[in-house]
């Protein structure tokens, strides 16, 4: 032909994906588009040529639709791809020739498309022990498969060989309608001497005696259950011509890229079976068997029953094209006009199927599609016999496709509708979730700040009771801040009598009298308040301030942070030439007098303070350490099981890390009962117990406990979130009074939120030196962990999408991989947190 348009839709399932572009030069048999998905089937170059255009063509379809398509325009030399066939198919694996029948995208050569290695690639649940060829021509007129067996016996019994490979069925059946005397002699001829127990069986002419639920029934009187395919009941049945195309893939190395086709119809002077290439338009064979246009009423792809009408002779050839009737309008008149049912029951005795066609038309019509599924829409063939023997010439068929139409694109719909709902529900049921987490940590927030106080309550020593010898009671000691904020609410409430008594005397409104007496009033107490706070303010006596040493040593980290975050921008800006280098200078000066003075205030104050008193221990921390440990210690126990059960590497590792996790978990465990056991109050050990009362001098102290990074993390996260709160309501307070104690707030707030960064970031320096100290980067460890778990992630995700087995397979193991070495490491990385 002058040009080839192939479809990418020329299968049940997925359309393929075009692998080339407009101007590409492809050679015969190259794969030019690529199956999606598993049902799909690969499109190969029909022959040598110059992709011209890759749209959108009209395609043989009951719709009339266009779909994606190929164009090329072909050079005439038939220059071949380099391919090869097998020299003995039986030593390559199952799932390889069933591969290598994929690559070459065969799909069912009858008329439904079904890719054939889809058909092929059965599962465990499925063991085929009969194997049928259909050899029954599907329709009148088709003569296809006649002239194949006819011409090519050998090829059909060598892809017949090839499907009994892959299957191993223990019986054979060729099944073959009785108008085909010389099929029938060539099968027979080709069969002398095969190894195979295969039965040629002659069936009556009778329409339609070549589908494949009638076929199957015809020959083995075994019905195929509704809703089921022929595997489930050991069947499998194949095409005579897929079984060819399946003999040129395995043993030459062809793909599917020509069929053959009937071209019949009184239009045609010379109707007869040609060979032709997959995407020649109809023209070119309505022109090579001399069409006579003058009497051309309808043309019609496909048989005189099940065929569909086209109105353009461009579409092309496609896999499942057997037949082209080009019929005059005596041959097949138009259809008259429909009539009423008269509910005679012809369509019911006509059906192949065994349905119901008449209430099946009752139900589409009606639009009542539950009720046709329930009356097994699904199992009709669209034969149209019902409508052939209509006496109210109804076209039946026509109204179950729509049904069918209907029923898949309301179960589209519900399957959306499904989707989102549990989308939906995921994302209440995870906000819930969220809602009631938050509120537990307030609760919990709540009870540990109600906790505190109390302790702090329960911590002020009680006044000693006032004897009758003893000097005049002191006046109660004066809470200078107290009386700030109250002279400072008094004037606030002055302001608003005033800013009330001007608006009442500019409008003239009525109690401007009683407005002017409270303002008298207000004007006194806020000069009282006002003389109080000042009086207390100056008879306080002048206090030594109590020297905190936790505060002057983050005071002095604070400023060393300060001073590191300065000389790292003074570097930048030298060694990149930046403006601002002076200043900065002058910063980093100023910053190492802040931290030397800082640094020297706590060493002295450190030196001069008095011997602490036995500090109280806090159980809840000590609870919660005994639970991590327990905790890390059951992760590496459960991981050290599955590496020994699978074999995995790294067992070893793991044991000594399961080892150290018990010591720990053991240690963190006595440390709770012993302090639970003691009330709470910090017991000496017991080696302070035996040391003498004046202790040296040069004696070495006690190791701090090494800090919770979490806990200390959590607690800077708290100080920040209470920090922007404060500020959020200092920003938007307009009392003067409450903006003063936000102040108050806000300033507290800053200082224990740079407490605890500084608190943190000592913490999380000493973890990081005491793991280089053995030879383990401990930031390079949190970032291989991490990266580990994403690993198994990506893995677990591939196997969800993945519908290959040998791809499963394969993901499985990686994925196993990459679980043991994430758990290894976060194993690891447990040791040094």
């Amino acid at each position: 032909p002058a040009r080839l348009i192939l479809p990418m839709q020329q299968h049940i399932g997925a359309p393929a994906d075009p692998l080339v572009k407009v101007g590409d030069r492809v050679l015969k048999g190259q794969l030019i588009a690529e199956p999606i998905g598993r049902v799909s089937a690969a499109i190969h170059a029909p022959t040598s040529g110059i992709v011209s255009d890759i749209a959108a063509y009209p395609i043989p379809h009951a719709s009339g639709l266009s779909g994606e398509c190929i164009v090329i325009e072909p050079d005439g030399q038939e220059q071949w791809v380099e391919h090869q066939g097998l020299e003995d198919f039986t030593t390559l694996a199952p799932l390889e020739l069933i591969e290598l029948i994929r690559r070459s995208g065969i799909a069912g050569m009858g008329g439904a498309g079904f890719p054939t290695d889809v058909k092929l690639h059965l599962g465990e649940d499925h063991i085929v022990n009969t194997l049928i060829i259909n050899a029954a021509e599907c329709e009148p007129y088709i003569t296809a498969d006649d002239m194949l067996m006819r011409e090519r016996a050998d090829e059909v019994v060598g892809g017949i060989r090839v499907i009994a490979h892959l299957i191993r069925p223990s019986h054979i059946l060729i099944g073959i309608e009785d108008n085909k005397p010389n099929a029938i002699h060539a099968l027979e001829t080709a069969l002398k001497g095969c190894e195979l127990n295969i039965d040629i069986v002659v069936v009556p002419t009778k329409y339609p005696s070549g589908g494949e639920r009638q076929l199957i029934k015809l020959l083995t009187n075994i019905e195929v259950p509704s809703g089921r395919i022929p595997a489930d009941v050991g069947i499998l049945c194949q095409n005579i011509g897929t079984t060819a195309a399946i003999y040129r893939a395995v043993h030459f190395g062809e793909p599917l890229i020509s069929r053959v086709v009937t071209v019949t119809g009184d239009a045609v002077r010379h109707p007869q079976n040609l060979e032709t290439l997959i995407g020649t338009p109809l023209s070119t064979l309505l022109e090579t068997c001399d069409l006579r246009p003058e009497a051309l009423s309808k043309l019609v792809m496909g048989g005189p029953m099940m065929g569909v009408v086209v109105q353009d002779d461009q579409i092309p050839v496609i896999k499942t094209s057997n037949c082209l009737i080009a019929a005059t309008a005596e041959e097949m008149p138009e259809a008259p006009p429909a009539q009423p049912c008269i509910r005679c029951g012809m369509c019911e005795q006509a059906c192949p199927a065994e349905l119901l066609p008449q209430q099946l038309f009752w139900f589409a019509k009606g639009r009542e599609f539950d009720k046709a599924r329930h009356h097994n829409l699904f199992d009709c063939i669209e034969c149209g016999a019902c409508a052939y023997v209509c006496p109210s010439n109804i076209p039946l068929v026509q109204y179950y496709r729509f049904a069918k139409s209907e029923i898949r694109t309301e179960e589209a719909e519900q399957r959306k509708a499904n989707h989102a709902r549990e989308r939906f529900e995921a994302r209440q049921a995870r906000l819930e979730q969220e809602v009631a987490e938050k509120e537990a940590k307030r609760k919990a927030r709540a009870e540990e700040a109600a906790r505190a106080q109390r302790e702090r309550a329960e911590t002020v020593p009680k006044a000693e009771p006032a004897t009758a010898v003893s000097a005049p009671s002191a006046p109660a000691a004066v809470d200078s801040k107290q009386l700030k904020t109250a002279a400072a609410v008094a004037r606030t409430k002055l302001k608003k009598a005033l800013d009330a008594l001007k608006n009442a005397e500019e409008k003239g409104l009525d109690g401007v009298d009683a407005l002017r007496t409270t303002v008298a009033e207000l004007e006194r107490k806020a000069q009282q308040a006002q003389q109080a706070f000042e009086a207390a303010e100056q008879n306080a006596p002048a206090a030594a301030p109590a020297i905190d040493l936790k505060q002057l040593k983050v005071a002095a980290a604070v400023a060393r942070t300060k001073l590191k975050k300065a000389q790292d921008a003074l570097k930048n800006a030298e060694e990149k030439g930046l403006d601002g280098a002076d200043t900065l200078r002058a910063t980093v000066a100023e910053l190492e007098q802040k931290a030397q003075q800082a640094q020297q205030a706590f060493e002295a104050a450190e030196q001069n303070a008095p011997a602490a008193a036995a500090p109280t221990i806090d159980l809840k921390p000590l609870k919660t350490a005994a639970a991590v440990a327990r905790t890390k210690l059951k992760k590496a126990q459960d991981a050290l099981k599955n590496a020994e059960e699978k074999g995995l590497d790294g067992a070893d590792t793991l044991r000594a890390t399961v080892a150290e996790l018990g010591q720990k978990a053991q240690r963190a465990q006595q440390a709770f009962e012993t302090a639970e056991q003691s009330g709470g109050a910090a017991t000496p050990s017991p080696a302070a117990t035996t040391a003498p009362s004046a202790a040296s001098p040069h004696a070495p102290s006690q190791p701090e406990p090494a800090a919770d990074l979490k806990t200390l993390k959590q607690q800077v996260s708290i100080m920040r979130t209470k920090l922007k709160k404060a500020e959020s309501s200092l920003a938007e307070c307009t009392d003067e009074a409450q903006k003063a104690a936000l102040e108050l707030e806000v300033a507290e707030l800053h200082q224990r939120h740079a407490t605890a960064a500084a608190a943190f970031e000592q913490a999380e320096q000493a973890q990081q030196a005491a793991a280089a100290q053995q030879g383990v980067d401990l930031k390079q460890l949190k970032i291989d962990a991490a990266l580990a778990r994403a690993a198994v992630t990506k893995a677990e995700r591939a196997l969800q999408k993945t519908q290959s087995d040998d791809e499963r397979t394969s993901l499985e193991q990686t994925l196993a991989e990459a679980r043991n070495r994430a758990e290894q490491l976060t194993a690891t990385l447990e040791r040094y947190e």
